[in-house]
């Protein structure tokens, strides 16, 4: 087996669904732009060294449906023996995206993949346009289609995680985010070209395009007493609320990964190599579970500890989720979502296991660690986690 050999791994902003900086961008324009930024800010690279685009998308219908892999690729401008898929493993599909790209590397059927990932809430809601659940298996199997909230207010209540707690994870994520937005260590963040619809005169409107350089949902200005009187919103009495939640969100991301025959071919110095990837199967009503599973895992597999790894990015789906399997698991909280997570930046479903690649990567070069862990939980009762090594 080759090494994988991540060379580039960026991200657009994220935006707030419905009245976020992406609102008026059609997924379609914002997966083509990183696509081909991620080429552009390759040295040496060009369109057509590329021979297969995966993307994860989380609802892949409507506008971003119809295989947003190969369309938007078209979009794009890669010409067409480039071809694209469009991979779905719910808030995985980012990660599962990269992990395909890479092992089609790693096999040798390919030379240069990009593995990314997209969605647009404000276009898709979440459960799609016509969720249709089984209505048989329903009956018995409710679970399975549980809104994700109640699964949250599950995973608080099986296992005593506190308001307080998950509010002050969530506060936390607020304040490093601003933190990091502040002193510009979003390196990984591409500014983005936006859409908006400008009323003129005569009552028309004329579609204009500006640029988003930072994350819309990040509230510095939040206090824990304010995120305190919030009131539950999945379950009477409950204690996940709009603010220990994750922020739906528009996004998209793309890593674009090589063997070493066309990295040292093209002159270029790799960041990392993705090494192993996993997922684990849970219980659906308490999905969030999935990285307390899927890490050890992990680590069972490349034979190293919890102590060897230097950063982890762990989706905050929910507070309530990620305060136990980090608690559970015994991580440092020091080395967890150093710049925020998703209760501050958003967890736009397909993209996110993609834009915390590149963040991850990011951190890891920042603070020059070796080993780092990306990990989620994932609807319908998984988790997923990969290990990244840094190259030297």
């Amino acid at each position: 087996m080759q090494d994988a050999y991540i060379v580039t791994s960026i991200r657009t902003p994220g935006g707030k669904r419905n009245k976020g900086t992406f609102k008026d961008t059609r997924p379609e324009n914002l997966l083509a732009f990183i696509l081909k930024a991620a080429v552009e800010k390759t040295p040496n690279l060009k369109m057509q060294h590329i021979e297969d685009i995966m993307v994860g998308c989380a609802f892949p219908e409507a506008e971003q449906g119809l295989n947003i892999g190969r369309i938007a690729a078209q979009i794009a401008g890669f010409p067409d023996q480039v071809s694209g898929a469009t991979v779905n493993r719910f808030c995985a599909s980012g990660l599962e995206a990269i992990a395909l790209a890479s092992l089609r590397v790693m096999s040798g059927w390919s030379n240069i993949v990009i593995g990314g990932g997209l969605e647009s809430m404000t276009y898709v809601p979440m459960g799609g346009n016509l969720p249709r659940p089984h209505p048989e298996y329903a009956k018995k199997h409710a679970e399975l289609y549980v809104s994700m909230g109640v699964t949250a207010e599950n995973v608080a209540g099986r296992y005593q995680v506190s308001r307080e707690a998950q509010d002050e994870l969530a506060y936390s994520s607020h304040m490093k985010a601003a933190e990091a937005r502040d002193k510009k260590l979003f390196t990984e963040i591409v500014p983005t070209p936006a859409t908006k619809y400008v009323q003129q005169q005569d009552g028309s409107y004329k579609k204009e395009t500006f640029m988003v350089d930072a994350d819309d949902g990040i509230r510095a200005e939040t206090t824990p007493e304010a995120l305190a009187r919030l009131n539950p919103v999945f379950a009477a009495g409950g204690s996940v609320t709009a603010g220990n939640s994750s922020q739906t969100t528009d996004g998209a991301a793309a890593t674009i990964i090589m063997n070493a025959a066309k990295v040292e071919e093209l002159g270029l110095t790799p960041i990392a190599k993705l090494k192993y990837y996993t997922t684990v199967g849970c219980k659906a009503d308490e999905m969030g579970i999935g990285p307390l599973l899927a890490i050890p895992k992990l680590l069972q597999l490349v034979g190293m500890d919890l102590a060897d790894i230097g950063l982890f990015e762990i989706n905050e789906a929910f507070a309530s989720q990620a305060v136990y399997c980090i608690n559970e698991l015994g991580i440092d909280m020091e080395k967890v979502n150093i710049h925020g997570g998703a209760i501050a930046l958003g967890h736009p479903l397909g993209c996110t296991g993609a834009k915390l690649c590149a963040t991850l990567l990011a951190n890891m070069k920042e603070r020059g660690v070796k080993y780092g862990i990306e990990s989620m939980c994932i609807g319908g009762g998984m988790g997923a986690a990969a290990l990244f090594e840094l190259c030297d």
